[in-house]
């Protein structure tokens, strides 16, 4: 708590002026008043730390830092209110801090101006009530100082024609590289997730200001538990890269065929990497075990949000649509009935290759392979408990046959089997009829062999009912194309279930969709709070 010098109360940033202003009297004082005290209980005693409240949630482990010694009734993390429990603890100082320059009334207003026209998101995104809920927080960055420096020499060539020959001259490109990136940021938080990170960046590190406690005086910080060696190579590599792309666009150099082998000689070196807070306005969501985030850059007011599909909503919306559709497809189309089954069985294959993706998106995510952060703090010893864990399963399904394989077993019979048929049908069309099918059959089992891995990581074994659905439906379609009743119902039956299948699936790839754009609770294996509060 920061003391008003002119009252006595307590004084809070305040983002339009820049200063702190006092909730009392509104006395305007410089941030960095407190930083020269050196008589009274503001003294910073230790320049390499400052002192903090540690607020710790009991329902998610989440942990977030205040200079004010109450916490507010929600936890950032996971959006629970409650009362947090807190300790006192001295956190590393950063070096610098981007304060707010976007107040809560400008956070407000951008995302409501991006949820408009997100039509199929969940009414509670929309409710104004929740949207009052964004509260500041400042998130921990690694700022990297990167520079190339030295001679260099690209291989370059150009042709020309004389006569009947093309003539190619080699040259060898020289220049002397003086440049440097500073403030090439990364978060330093496992909680925060990298997409959000990069979503809502760049902030301009020409804001930053020399730290001080006083600028967090009315908002949260989150802990600092990456270490900067994690991110490093990925500076050195967007610093040279951005390098490389310069040297290439110079006019010098254009007009020549740049070999790319020549620009290994250039390589980034880190000569500084400095700690620093970045301002995030942030909300969450909370469903279950999981969350979602709706984040606004603190200095540009740049908006990300995690956006879930309200199911209805776009079921909905999708047969409203497909209303039109059909009813001009009449009009203007006809289609044999096998022709509509064959069209109808690529929709099929379609849909289960894009549920394929997902799944995969969905799995990278669950086993935290997509952030760096959150791989960095998985010890040692959390992997030999999966190598046990993975072991056991592996016994286990030396004991009993897993549904992987029996689904393995299923399509290869069914493969063979469309293949005897198609060999076995007459030049009429059907020949070829059967080999698509048996296309669109093959394509579904290596859809099973891709996902098989990934199905394990997804949460409640999702995309297993709608693939087991689309293969049974693309198995009637090859069965009824490849005999060819004399009845067209049979077609206009295997089409229905086919799109019934479909529809099953759209249901599944929504659910799936909405398992990407929500996230487990960063420490949801925390539980019980803080036992040192």
């Amino acid at each position: 708590m920061f003391q008003c010098p002119n009252c006595g109360g307590n004084a809070r940033f305040d983002v339009a002026s820049q200063q702190l202003a006092c909730d009392y009297c509104g006395t305007k004082i410089d941030p960095y008043f407190y930083e020269n005290k050196t008589s009274d209980a503001q003294e910073e005693k230790d320049p390499e730390n400052y002192e903090v409240t540690v607020f710790t949630c009991p329902q998610c482990g989440g942990e977030i830092l205040s200079t004010d010694d109450a916490a507010a009734g929600f936890c950032s993390f996971c959006g629970a209110s409650t009362v947090l429990y807190s300790r006192i603890s001295n956190e590393h100082r950063p070096n610098y801090i981007i304060p707010f320059q976007k107040t809560k009334e400008d956070c407000k207003q951008a995302y409501s101006a991006m949820m408009r026209k997100a039509i199929f998101a969940p009414k509670e995104f929309k409710d104004p009530q929740k949207i009052d809920s964004f509260r500041g927080i400042y998130m921990p960055y690694w700022a990297f100082y990167e520079t190339q420096k030295g001679p260099f020499t690209i291989k370059g060539k150009k042709s020309h024609r004389r006569g009947d020959y093309i003539i190619t001259d080699h040259y060898d490109l020289t220049g002397q590289l003086d440049s440097y990136y500073k403030g090439l940021s990364y978060d330093a938080s496992s909680s925060f997730a990298d997409n959000i990170s990069e979503a809502i960046a760049p902030y301009d590190v020409k804001g930053m200001k020399a730290f001080t406690p006083a600028f967090l005086s009315g908002f949260y910080a989150d802990t600092a538990n990456v270490g900067a060696e994690v991110y490093q190579s990925d500076a050195e590599k967007l610093a040279r890269d951005e390098v490389i792309a310069k040297l290439k666009d110079e006019r010098e150099f254009r007009g020549y065929h740049l070999e790319d082998s020549s620009f290994q000689q250039i390589r980034s070196k880190t000569e500084a990497v400095d700690q620093a807070m970045f301002p995030v306005w942030f909300m969450s969501y909370r469903n279950g075990d999981r969350v979602a985030y709706a984040t606004v850059n603190g200095q540009t007011g740049k908006v990300v949000a995690d956006l879930p599909v309200d199911v209805r909503k776009f079921i909905g919306g999708s047969l409203l649509l497909a209303v039109p559709v059909f009813i001009l497809l009449n009009l203007f189309l006809t289609l044999k009935p096998s022709t509509l089954l064959s069209w109808i069985g690529v929709l099929a294959v379609a849909a289960l290759i894009i549920s394929t993706s997902m799944i995969k998106k969905i799995a990278m995510a669950e086993n935290g392979e997509d952030d760096k952060g959150v791989l960095a703090r998985t010890n040692q010893e959390k992997l030999n408990e999966v190598n046990r864990k993975n072991a056991i399963k592996i016994s286990n399904k030396k004991k009993k046959k897993s549904w992987d394989g029996v689904v393995t077993t299923i399509c290869t019979v069914i493969v063979i089997g469309i293949v005897v048929l198609s060999l076995g049908a007459t030049f009429e069309g059907l020949f070829g009829a059967g080999l698509i099918w048996l296309g669109a059959l093959v394509a579904a089992g290596i859809c099973f062999a891709v996902t098989k891995k990934q199905l394990e990581s997804v949460p409640h074994k999702m995309g297993r009912r709608g693939m087991l659905a689309m293969l049974c439906g693309l198995v009637l379609g090859t069965v009824i194309t490849v005999v060819k009743p004399v009845s067209d119902l049979y077609y206009y039956g295997a089409a229905i279930v086919l799109i019934a299948t479909i529809i099953f699936m759209e249901k599944e790839l929504i659910e799936q969709y909405n398992l990407t754009a929500t996230r487990k609770l960063p420490q949801f294996e925390k539980q019980g709070g803080d036992d040192r509060a």
